[in-house]
């Protein structure tokens, strides 16, 4: 599957635990999760011995070969997110990788562009490869006429993409036909945030239908799913229904990026250089004036003065008490331009440390301070911690 969302960040490092380096592939790196593991052991355990009893000449060979319908299941995989990474490498999105895991894999894009028919063509190029590498199978098939070990493992891989190729057309996200549905309401309405909530809602009612097929109706019929079934069943609809979920979560948090915008969010703030003082400070607040941001010498913003530590020194020791001394020190860069909005300030933000940001006009003055609190309730609509304390809410 793929993951056409784009965070707008820069390429995150590669932790060691996430898996292990299989090389790159057209400059794109592929890494086998180790929760793959998890599954090739259950496929060697569940496949293994019905091998076995259909083969009864394989003997304990049956698990070798179920190990290699793992392997085969893996390759599907790859060529199918290869699929997706190529495509997009066409319109310029880059990959930063494909990861290969429990759940099958998905290829993770850096920023990009989308526009409703290649979020589309990117999306149904995996399920077309998967039907492509059946279609191919079924010719060597037809021609070679394989037996023994060979015949298992090629009729294996050709049912085993036919349905990865179909289940991937599903309408609905996380699956990639669930892009369908996204671009087809985002064409109509205009709203790509419309779209993914209409998509994942689709995820969601392919896992009612899954659940209802595999174990309800089965039960209904007075008989018992089987084991191996209810199980695949289970992990199958939950990974889905968490991945639908998530889509519509993301879908709600990007009709709200109109309200993103540091002019409109920030609270009045002025810029004093790093040699004032506090009695300096207390001459700007009095009387419950703007936050002050203090600035170095080439104007760049360094720090945000605490109210509280500023109201703990004595009014004898004002002005002999440097600013900087109650005020914490801002991350790295964390000032943003006023007119920096929408999804550019996440992107921005996302990168930066600490919790509170300068606001600076076209000239570099300091206009205002962005809590990261207030951005958090905006674009989730959900007030956080800091923004339900009694201080804030007399403010």
């Amino acid at each position: 599957m793929s993951d056409p969302s784009s965070t707008g960040q820069r390429p995150r490092r590669r932790s060691l635990g996430e898996g292990i380096p299989l090389g790159r592939i057209a400059g794109i790196p592929v890494i086998l999760a180790y929760s793959w593991f998890v599954i090739a052991a259950f496929t060697v355990a569940a496949y293994g011995p019905v091998l076995a009893f259909r083969n009864p000449a394989l003997g304990a060979g049956a698990y070798y070969v179920a190990f290699a319908y793992a392997l085969l299941l893996l390759v599907s995989v790859l060529v199918h997110e290869l699929a997706h990474a190529l495509t997009a490498k066409m319109y310029g999105w880059p990959s930063e990788k494909i990861v290969l895991n429990l759940w099958g894999g998905h290829t993770q894009f850096e920023s990009f562009t989308a526009t409703p028919g290649r979020s589309v063509l990117v999306a149904l190029a995996g399920p077309a490869a998967n039907f492509a590498l059946a279609g191919g199978t079924w010719l060597v098939v037809s021609a070679v006429h394989p037996t023994g070990v060979a015949d298992i493992l090629t009729n294996i891989f050709l049912w085993a993409n036919l349905v990865i190729g179909i289940f991937n057309v599903l309408p609905g996200l996380p699956l990639d036909g669930g892009r369908l549905v996204e671009s087809a309401v985002w064409k109509v309405t205009g709203s790509h945030a419309k779209g993914t909530i209409a998509a994942g809602w689709g995820g969601r009612i392919i896992v009612i239908a899954l659940a209802l097929w595999f174990v309800a109706l089965p039960l209904l019929r007075g008989g018992n799913p089987d084991t191996s079934t209810l199980l695949i069943t289970v992990l199958v609809c939950g990974f889905l229904w968490m991945g639908a979920s998530g889509s519509i979560q993301q879908g709600r948090l990007r009709s709200r990026l109109h309200l993103v915008s540091a002019a409109a969010l920030a609270e009045p703030a002025v810029g004093l250089p790093e040699s004032a003082t506090v009695a300096d400070v207390l001459q700007v607040t009095a009387g419950g004036g703007p936050a002050v941001v203090l600035y170095a010498p080439d104007g760049r913003p360094t720090s945000v003065v605490d109210p509280a530590a500023l109201a703990a020194v004595p009014a004898s020791a004002a002005a002999a008490t440097p600013a900087s001394a109650v005020a914490p020190v801002l991350g790295a860069g964390a000032y943003v331009p006023e007119w920096s909005r929408g999804q550019e300030l996440l992107q921005y933000l996302a990168q930066l440390e600490g919790h509170d940001y300068a606001v600076i006009d076209h000239k570099g003055r300091v206009t205002g301070l962005l809590r990261q609190s207030t951005v958090v309730t905006v674009i989730t609509g959900k007030a956080t911690r800091e923004n339900t304390r009694p201080q804030d809410q007399n403010r």
